[in-house]
């Protein structure tokens, strides 16, 4: 059954004497203030067809593959070379392709809109650096809610528990065998310690009974001997990373992440994930894949997923450009489209530096255009999403325009995270600032009905 029947059906039972929204929001609040939710979850949860929910994954997998290929493809296997190609500085590149893993990472977020076409990808996270992994902390206390229970069983619905699958992915990508019980602690830079730890903490124990023995701390906390690095008295084997390349800039994290990049060139612990990471983040590499120019090192089944998942999307060079199988000057076409187009950053991250051209006034939007053009940027045109309506009060629904993010990992898909605005107009979605989120529940099997 497709996402928009089991969202009908659930719409339909809640209308037929179900559950206010209210009392939804009150039975999970608790449970999911300390998460990436940060304690604002919706009315109710999302669903999706197993079918769809494939069909996405695939895609996804297909679509990342396509990306970490293009170093070879384009490049000769010059990883830096791609590095500075997709918006980083000849320094942040070198940083970058140290301590590399054997190969790119499966830990994967894509952040998707579903339109008229089906789901449109507006870029993806790769790397232990994303939020959204404790998703499944909503899926387990709205569960506790007998309406939502009976619905789930009564469809043949179930969800991805993402906290078992990064486990999995830590474990399988640090190469550690089976029965081996690693020691983590995951870090950030000290400023955000603060802010990071109570999560930290309870993600820790989350993962004991998954295998890991996982501690929260930061840069500072770690110091180097006996050719180990030692978190407090625990000598570590896996260091979560939690901070990102642009947190580099500041030359005291510098200082702080040099130790423990050469003892990870050493051997001394393995580091997820790796650098190279925040390469693949880049949103320069969708605009890589998108650009016509590039679509003969791609296979067919790549060309068909890329078609099926990524809006138009282009870096900012000067020149012609291929729109529509017709050839227009790229900024002119930024100039006259401004509505239908959105500019961004190919490296930024939470929305930081993202230009909608359809809430920008025009001359604002000639400055910006002009301003990025040649420069780290691209540009994408916009997608329309479908509007999902949520209860609010009783005998009342209201719109949300929501992000999916559909997760990669180890094994496949690895969970869903779903962030949303309210209203039915599409803009920059950060959990950071007064986004609301909930949890997706996938059908377990295809129905037949007859």
């Amino acid at each position: 059954m497709p996402h928009h029947s089991l969202t009908g059906e659930y719409l339909a039972a809640v209308a037929d004497g179900g559950p206010s929204g209210d009392e939804i929001v009150d039975v999970v609040r608790d449970d999911v203030a300390v998460s990436c939710y940060r304690g604002r979850p919706l009315s109710r949860p999302v669903f999706l067809g197993r079918a769809e929910h494939q069909q996405v994954s695939n895609d996804l997998a297909t679509v990342y593959d396509a990306i970490t290929a293009l170093p070879d493809r384009l490049y000769g296997g010059d990883l830096a070379a791609f590095a500075r190609a997709v918006g980083m500085t000849a320094e942040q590149a070198a940083t970058a392709t140290r301590a590399r893993g054997a190969a790119p990472t499966r830990l994967v977020r894509s952040d998707m809109h579903l339109d008229e076409s089906g789901f449109r990808l507006m870029e993806l996270n790769v790397g232990s650096t994303f939020d959204g992994l404790d998703n499944n902390y909503l899926n387990e206390a709205i569960l506790r809610h007998p309406f939502v229970a009976d619905f789930v069983e009564q469809h043949g619905l179930t969800y991805l528990d993402s906290m078992a699958e990064v486990a999995h992915t830590i474990v399988t990508e640090s190469k550690f065998p089976s029965g081996v019980r690693p020691v983590m602690v995951a870090i950030t830079v000290p400023d955000e310690w603060e802010f990071l730890e109570p999560r930290l903490v309870k993600n820790s124990a989350v993962l004991d009974p998954l295998g890991i023995e996982s501690y929260g701390g930061h840069l500072g906390q770690l110091r180097y001997a006996d050719g180990r690095v030692w978190f407090g008295e625990h000598p570590v084997d896996i260091v979560f990373r939690i901070w990102l390349t642009e947190h580099l800039r500041d030359e005291k994290v510098m200082a702080l992440v040099e130790p423990l990049l050469a003892a990870a060139e050493r051997g001394e612990v393995a580091i997820f994930t790796p650098m190279d990471a925040d390469i693949y983040t880049s949103k320069g590499a969708l605009a890589m894949l998108s650009d016509e120019s590039n679509q003969h090192v791609l296979t067919d089944a790549e060309r068909a997923a890329i078609g099926r998942l990524l809006p138009w999307t282009r870096p900012l060079r000067s020149g012609p450009v291929t729109v529509d199988d017709e050839k227009v000057d790229l900024e002119q076409y930024l100039l006259t489209n401004r509505e239908e187009l959105i500019l961004k950053p190919m490296l930024l991250w939470g929305g930081q530096g993202v230009t909608p051209g359809w809430l920008t006034e025009p001359a604002e939007w000639q400055e910006q255009v002009e301003a990025a053009m040649d420069g780290p940027y691209l540009v994408q045109r916009r997608i329309h999403p479908f509007a999902e309506l949520f209860p609010d009060g009783p005998d009342r629904v209201e719109p949300w325009t929501l992000v999916w993010s559909f997760l990669l990992m180890s094994h496949g898909a690895g969970g869903m995270w779903i962030r949303a605005t309210p209203g039915a107009t599409s803009r920059v979605v950060n959990m950071t600032i007064d986004a609301h989120g909930t949890c997706c529940f996938i059908e377990r099997r295809t129905r037949h009905h007859g």
